[in-house]
């Protein structure tokens, strides 16, 4: 069902000028897990359903980026169908590449035993298609601590995966990434590593520092830490970070660190603290990308969202002289575009910098295309470097199964120059795909902020979006 409320409206129109975050508006993105591949970096989330009273998520989706503004919809690329032996829970997962290969590590319910499981997809590609590497889970023990798998590949070689709520459990991977290297082992929570002990050993008279409580991150880093007078030593040292959500409910995000990932831990504090992010959950990933750090986690901030309904946020952060983290905070602003998008070849109508009203779906056929188009929905791109030369014609592909509508072009606002008006006449199906082309009216160069403003009949579906480009 559409969100249509003129608070909402109007709230997204105004915020648009500035916000990036959330990065995605079309869906409900929980559990960003950002990976780094070629030129390019994928963020694997959840999705919260619409409306929904609970976790209610059966699909891990994938967005993509190479300028960290415009992002790219590559739609639903796991499902639980996609698991013979999952029926419910498809929650937070992370995904890894390796030789060639990218592995993307999942929990779900099991049928088999009632409880949470660990299970892993595998592709050639990191967009797929990803199909279930084992035909059963990697890890099922009837437990549901079995949740939010990390994994990590360290220098030399060897991966791991960390789990769990409320304990830590770790093992290490084989080769293959599909097998474990001895047994599943449990992290010791302790006051100076987490700041509290593990669950069962907290004493409920007691306030603690701090507590695990679920989501875990591994990264690692060589940093020159601080010696007994306050300055970087001379000698590089690795140091491990296990990043996680804290606190209970509400969560913030805390951090441990430690010489080797078997520990000793430390806990060193907050990295974000639970603000007014409309989501009593959180859960972030971290990823280096061109170089900038960036710290991604979810809120539930977009207009019909809240704690069942989240979306992934991104904030850009430099680390602190010793390797600490800085305290970080949500922003709506997000973070500042570090690439250009060429307007002259073809660009998929679901990569975006902000979105109203309007829906990605997907279908063999023709992949992820843009639908639910009605009157005053919009489409922002950001960064469009026209050159020193101005377009002659604007194309696009559309279709519509009724009476269609219009595309209008704007430069950097809705009401900025408006340069282009395409006509989407009815094509005779939702997916009766026609390329259409039309005049640019004004001349546009130099570097630019698109918007792609629909118009027609109030109240109806206009049409469908696939790509555009201008010539």
């Amino acid at each position: 069902m559409k969100i249509q409320t003129a608070l909402i409206i109007a709230f997204l129109s105004a915020s648009s000028l500035t916000a990036q975050n959330p990065i995605v508006q079309t869906w409900y993105t929980s559990d960003p897990a950002p990976m780094v591949s070629g030129d390019r970096l994928y963020v694997y989330t959840g999705h919260d359903e619409d409306r929904a009273d609970f976790f209610w998520m059966y699909e891990w989706r994938c967005y993509s980026t190479a300028d960290m503004v415009n992002w790219t919809d590559h739609g639903p690329l796991l499902s639980l169908e996609s698991f013979s032996w999952a029926d419910d829970r498809a929650w937070a997962a992370q995904t890894i590449e390796r030789n060639g290969k990218f592995y993307w590590y999942v929990c779900a319910h099991s049928k088999l035993t009632n409880g949470m499981a660990i299970g892993v997809a595998v592709a050639d590609s990191p967009t797929g298609p990803f199909r279930d590497a084992l035909g059963k889970p990697l890890f099922d023990n009837g437990s549901w601590d079995n949740i939010d798998p990390t994994v990590f590949i360290d220098d030399d070689g060897q991966a791991w995966l960390f789990w769990g709520n409320p304990t830590i459990n770790y093992a290490r991977l084989n080769a293959d990434m599909l097998s474990f290297d001895g047994e599943v082992r449990q992290v010791n929570q302790t006051e100076e590593g987490f700041g509290a002990p593990n669950m069962k050993e907290r004493d409920r008279s007691k306030k603690y520092k701090d507590c695990y409580t679920e989501g875990p991150w591994i990264l690692r880093r060589n940093v020159f830490p601080l010696n007994k007078k306050g300055k970087p030593a001379k000698k590089v040292q690795p140091l491990y970070y296990l990043l996680y959500a804290a606190g209970g409910i509400p969560e913030h995000i805390a951090y441990s660190t430690a010489p080797s990932l078997e520990g000793p831990w430390t806990y060193r504090g907050e990295i974000m603290p639970q603000e007014d992010t409309k989501s009593f959950t959180n859960h972030c990933g971290v990823a280096d990308f061109r170089g900038h750090s960036y710290f991604f986690y979810h809120t539930g901030k977009l207009p019909g969202g809240g704690g069942f309904g989240r979306s992934a946020a991104v904030e850009e952060f430099t680390y602190n002289a010793d390797g600490t983290f800085p305290i970080i905070h949500h922003t709506d602003e997000g973070v500042s575009p570090i690439g250009t998008l060429n307007p002259y070849e073809r660009q998929e109508a679901e990569t975006m910098a902000f979105s109203l009203g309007v829906k990605a779906e997907n279908n063999d056929a023709t992949g992820v295309f843009i639908s639910d188009i009605q009157n005053g929905d919009y489409i922002k791109v950001r960064e469009v470097d026209f050159g020193p030369s101005s377009p002659a014609s604007f194309t696009a592909s559309a279709a519509s199964a009724l009476q269609g509508g219009m595309i209008e072009v704007h430069l950097d606002s809705l009401k900025g120059q408006l340069v282009a008006k395409l006509n989407v006449p009815r094509t005779g199906g939702w997916e009766q795909w026609r390329t259409l082309s039309a005049k640019v009216e004004k001349k546009v160069e130099g570097k630019h902020d698109i918007f792609f403003a629909f118009r027609g009949n109030k109240g109806a579906k206009l049409f469908n979006f696939d790509w555009w480009k201008f010539e």
